[in-house]
């Protein structure tokens, strides 16, 4: 069966889990029922996750970004930074390779790779079923905090609850001041936007300003996070949002 994805561009597009399948349905109608059922279906297992994670007492962030934004590099500067404060448990999303897992093993957490590859069609993104296949093989009661490091897509991973408290994703200079205009579904749904390879700035025709006049076009609300997880710059600042957001949890106060 196709799996339909709500994309930037407003229209509803069928990606089969082969990526290769777009014969679609008979009618409109059918569309639209087979899309509701998949996102109603996934909802509902989102929810599923959220209460076994408040039923742990932790608290679980949806971590997104583009390929090559620097995610992986970020994780491990914050498990080294956290292992002796938290008890950090990662679910790794990639398409293949356990080559990420195996980049943060050994710094304090429990980690559970999820390759999409296998038996999940090579999705371009985490969804609440994939998650929740991974739960089995993390020792949730013992956890504090729990990152979900999404497939790397600026698309897919935005559209689909994973049952998370908070969603962040890293954006890299690199990739552009006009990226929040060009997917802002991304954009609009995080908690927070790390700013990530600021180091670079000088070494780049870049301007850090439009960026996030660009940003607040599309999300006003977002909190923002300069970094650089080469050099260790902002790492701390990052490092306490996470911490804070599970003690606000703890005492039953809003994570918003």
């Amino acid at each position: 069966m196709g799996r339909f994805h709500r994309h930037d561009d407003g229209v509803e597009h069928e990606h089969s889990h082969e990526h290769g399948d777009h014969s679609g349905y008979t009618t409109a109608t059918d569309r639209v029922m087979v899309l509701e059922r998949i996102f109603d279906e996934n909802d509902k297992t989102a929810a599923a996750n959220r209460q076994d994670f408040e039923s742990a007492g932790l608290t679980a962030v949806n971590l997104m970004s583009s390929p090559g934004a620097g995610k992986t590099t970020l994780l491990r500067e914050t498990l080294r930074a956290l292992q002796n404060r938290l008890r950090i448990g990662v679910i790794e999303g990639d398409i293949e390779t356990s080559i990420d897992a195996d980049r943060l093993s050994g710094l304090g957490a429990a980690i559970a790779l999820i390759n999409t590859a296998d038996g999940f069609g090579g999705e371009c993104h985490l969804d609440a079923p994939m998650v929740r296949s991974a739960l089995p093989r993390l020792p949730l009661a013992d956890l504090e905090l729990l990152i979900i490091e999404n497939v790397g897509n600026l698309v897919c991973p935005a559209e689909f609850d994973v049952g998370a408290h908070a969603s962040a994703m890293v954006y890299s200079v690199t990739e552009g001041e006009e990226k929040p205009l060009k997917y802002p579904v991304m954009f609009r749904s995080v908690d927070l936007v790390v700013v990530n390879k600021t180091d670079l700035i000088p070494h780049l025709d870049y301007d850090l300003s439009a960026f996030y006049t660009n940003l607040r076009m599309v999300n006003p609300a977002a909190t923002v996070i300069e970094t650089s997880a080469r050099t260790g710059s902002g790492i701390a600042t990052w490092c306490e949002w996470l911490a804070g957001l599970h003690a606000r949890r703890s005492t039953g106060q809003s994570v918003g």
